[in-house]
């Protein structure tokens, strides 16, 4: 959806937790190939940045609240010397905005080794792995509430007694959830995907190395070749010996649908699908299934340009762009007064009036939350001179939130939930309003349905929720128990920070 980073009285996008970029490449400077591959995975968590680096006898971290190139400098890239790293780009959904959250987290094993880790994704078992790490006797402290934290004390615990590697394969059968991480001790980086595979996870090739990124995507942008998806319920090691796949679970895959309407760039392939292909299509059978009298189709851009182009391909009706936005709007702390505050969405995207004006408008989005968002749009290209204004949403209604890593309104705030088509089509103000259908998303995808999770748009959970996920993002927080560890070594960095708020 086409919102701001920050909340200015308009409607949140879904956003999901993170984007996760590892490497091992001797010779190459590490810190810089994992910055661009944050960098290019940036659209999945704008809330804090970090890499940690191993030269082989010391893992450093540098992470910071922040945009990815708000956090990093040529200075700071340069210190992080080595072969290995972990890179992380953070959106919450377990745990507040503060720079404690901040990934990698860092944990000492008992034997003095050190292990750094970024997680993609949300665990839905993290009571009863709380547990699990006090009876291990994992040490509190560092005033951490993040269910990443937590599993990355459990595995340094584990290790002590049995090395990574064989810890990470006794401890990941035992968590559930949606989780892609990407880790790391001194010598060798790990990644591991869940066995559902909720979340899509990539290895690449480097001509003297191996990346693995949260997208293809990322994968370009460092020159990596793309080898694979890393499997649901795999483990990969990669060290000076090459490259090792374990199994830890049986792969049962329910990839997320959500990924091909909103959450990934366009330019990734997920399962062998060009995202972008699929989000045209979408726009297709959009235009099949909603059909609409106008004059111009446009996109709520960038993420509903896609299936607005597939729309006007498959109507007829010629396409446009009505919509400007400011590319440089990205995550900020900076609270807006009242008077910006009521400028809503127009701190992200600004009308074309002669384009509008007189026009009955086809306007494609990618999906409606809470609503606010369509419903200061409707009324800004009323106010600009639109003579109708017909909605069309490439997504079903979303009715349900997710626990799996997407940080959707709680169900009571989902306009979809309360009201049929026409109830939130008069919410927002429209003459007309659309939805694909889930038939016509799925097959868009070109994924088997039942390899697909679609829990957001029919409540159909794949991985069972224990009653504690009801608790939202803050649930460790709530048990008032941080899971600590020892001190990372960190290089300095800013320790401003912006709590989020709890939703009802």
């Amino acid at each position: 959806m086409a919102t701001d980073q920050f909340d200015a009285g308009s409607d949140p996008e879904p956003r999901e937790e993170c984007g996760v970029f590892g490497v091992w490449a001797p010779g190459e400077e590490v810190s810089k190939l994992t910055y661009y591959g944050l960098y290019a995975l940036q659209h999945r968590g704008q809330e804090a940045a970090g890499i940690s680096v191993s030269d082989g006898q010391q893992i450093v971290v540098f992470k910071d609240l922040g945009l990815v190139s708000q956090v990093f400098d040529e200075q700071v890239l340069s210190s992080l010397r080595g072969h290995v790293a972990v890179g992380h780009c953070r959106y919450s959904t377990t745990g507040s905005t503060t720079w404690e959250n901040a990934q990698p987290t860092f944990r000492t094993t008992r034997v003095g080794g050190g292990l750094s880790l970024g997680h993609n994704g949300n665990l839905v078992n993290t009571a009863d792995l709380l547990e699990l790490a006090q009876a291990a006797g994992v040490a509190t402290g560092t005033g951490a509430t993040t269910d990443s934290d937590l599993l990355t004390g459990l595995l340094a615990a584990t290790a002590a007694d049995r090395g990574l590697e064989q810890a990470a394969l006794e401890l990941l059968p035992m968590v559930r959830g949606a989780f892609c991480l990407v880790f790391a001790d001194e010598d060798t980086l790990y990644a591991a995907r869940d066995p559902h595979g909720v979340r899509p996870l990539v290895l690449g090739r480097l001509a003297r190395g191996w990346v693995v990124a949260s997208e293809t995507a990322a994968l370009d942008i460092v020159g990596a070749s793309f080898v694979r998806e890393v499997e649901p319920g795999e483990l990969l090691a990669i060290d000076e010996g090459g490259l090792r796949s374990s199994r830890f679970a049986n792969p049962e895959p329910k990839g997320c649908v959500f990924e091909f309407v909103y959450l990934a760039r366009p330019d990734t392939t997920i399962s062998g699908r060009s995202v972008h292909a699929s989000r045209v299509d979408i726009g297709r059978r959009l235009a099949d299934e909603a059909p609409a009298e106008a004059d111009l189709v446009i996109p709520v851009p960038e993420s509903g340009t896609p299936a607005a182009i597939g729309y006007a391909q498959a109507s007829g009706i010629p396409y446009g762009s009505g919509l400007v936005k400011n590319a440089y709007v990205g995550r900020t702390f900076i609270q807006p007064s009242q008077t910006i505050r009521q400028l809503g969405i127009r701190l992200k995207l600004n009308p074309l009036r002669d384009v509008i004006r007189g026009k009955r408008l086809v306007v494609v989005d990618d999906s409606i939350v809470r609503g606010n968002t369509q419903r200061a749009l409707v009324r800004m290209l009323r106010e600009s001179g639109a003579v109708e204004v017909h909605v069309r949403i490439a997504s079903p209604p979303v009715r349900w939130p997710c626990f799996y890593g997407i940080d959707f309104a709680s169900r009571a705030e989902l306009i979809a939930n309360g009201l049929d088509a026409d109830g939130v089509r008069r919410s927002i103000g429209a003459d007309s309003l659309g939805y694909v259908s889930l038939e016509g998303l799925i097959a868009a995808t070109e994924q088997p349905r039942t390899r697909l999770c679609s829990a957001c748009f029919d409540g159909d959970y794949p991985i069972p929720l224990p009653q504690d996920a009801m608790a939202g993002k803050f649930r460790l927080e709530g048990l008032g128990r941080g899971i600590g560890g020892s001190a990372t070594p960190v290089l300095p960095a800013g320790y401003g920070a912006e709590e989020a708020l709890q939703r009802p």
